[in-house]
């Protein structure tokens, strides 16, 4: 694994990479989309749950109830892969849609032989972990959150009315902390502490510690708001984003290069990377769920875009891509990405990126850089 800064790239296979890999705060799935998009990509979406179930698997193990997952992929890809990631612990959060417009088809749909809406379409599925604990600490045996937060309490031997008095409140507690229904809330940090406090001074001292993940003391609230998913919410952001297809700089072109199954002739227009993301869209979902210092995961590297916007955004990436022509240019990439240094605004088709930093035109395909 080859280390650039904050960014270390696996070259070969990820399966082989995940173990070697921190536990992430997010993980960054650009994949197969049963469309022939890249070497290994199946031709169509049906089998895409079995290929994604060994790298669902490895998330899984690798993952902390924290970590969040964003899912790129077409409407139907991702419905034939998310029972599979629904199976190994993930719970849905909401769908969000890259609409790309008009000018992505325009002058390019024969309207007598498509006989369909044309799509300019692609969805970027967010996830978390299911937040489950041990019964026991160092159990296999894992129950709801909401069940291991009633069950604690019960143990305490005090009558669960008795949580509102625990958290200063009315009956909050019981109605949405200890809740055991679709009405149930994930305890803030503050409100954990006073829950463990209380179950501890005034519980059977025989069945203590209560609240324990180890067995032996009380969670803290540090410990407890590590447990929840990062979330920086940004108003005016919705679900849809209208944002234009790649063209121009960002885009990489003309590599001469066969990139996909379904590109027979490449020329000197041709994309190098046909599921290539936009820098604007990942900086917005990696910041919106990572703190800085956090760790990313990019399973699919491509060109790494999931990772440029992680180290520009003072996160750490962790890429793996086992297409050499491509690993090269996500190398160059990373390797022109200077974290700390700041002051530099990206121009890309338009859109002004005031989170830039000073890349070569060559890492970002010809990207306009002004100061």
């Amino acid at each position: 694994m080859q280390t650039i800064g904050d960014a270390h790239i696996y070259r070969g296979d990820v399966m082989d990479a995940y173990a070697q890999w921190p536990t992430p705060a997010a993980i960054y799935s650009d994949g197969a989309y049963g469309v022939g998009g890249f070497p290994g990509d199946p031709r169509t979406p049906e089998g895409l749950g079995d290929w994604y179930r060994p790298h669902i698997e490895a998330w899984s193990r690798g993952a902390s109830l924290a970590t969040t997952l964003w899912f790129w992929n077409t409407e139907v890809g991702w419905a034939n892969v998310h029972p599979v990631l629904i199976a190994n612990g993930w719970s849905f959060e909401f769908l969000n849609t890259w609409n790309k417009g008009i000018g992505h088809v325009a002058g390019n749909v024969n309207g007598r032989t498509i006989r369909r809406f044309p799509v300019v379409t692609e969805v970027c599925a967010f996830y978390t972990r299911t937040p489950a604990l041990p019964l026991t600490p160092g159990g296999d045996d894992v129950v709801h959150m909401k069940e291991w937060l009633l069950r604690e309490w019960k143990r305490t031997g005090l009558p669960v009315y008795k949580a509102n008095e625990a958290a200063g409140v009315k009956n909050a507690a019981t109605r949405k902390y200890l809740d055991q229904g679709w009405l149930w809330y994930f305890p803030p940090a503050e409100v954990m502490e006073k829950f463990v406090a209380y179950a501890n001074e005034n519980g059977n001292p025989d069945g203590a510690p209560y609240f324990s993940l180890d067995g032996k003391r009380p969670v803290t609230a540090t410990e407890w708001a590590s447990l929840r998913s990062v979330w920086n919410h940004e108003h005016g952001v919705t679900n849809v984003w209208d944002r234009p297809a790649l063209r121009s700089g960002e885009r990489f072109k003309g590599s001469g290069i066969r990139s996909a199954p379904r590109t027979y002739n490449p020329s000197a227009s041709s994309s190098t990377h046909l599921n290539q993301k936009p820098l604007d869209l990942s900086r917005r979902i990696i910041g919106a769920s990572t703190s800085p210092g956090d760790v990313v995961w990019e399973p699919f590297g491509g060109l790494a875009t999931g990772s440029v916007a992680a180290i520009e955004l003072g996160r750490q990436a962790y890429v793996a891509e086992q297409v050499e022509h491509f690993a090269d240019l996500a190398e160059e990439r990373l390797s022109t990405v200077a974290p700390g240094l700041w002051g530099s605004e990206l121009v890309v088709d338009g859109l002004d990126n005031v989170s830039g930093s000073p890349v070569s035109d060559a890492a970002l395909g010809g990207v306009q850089v002004t100061n």
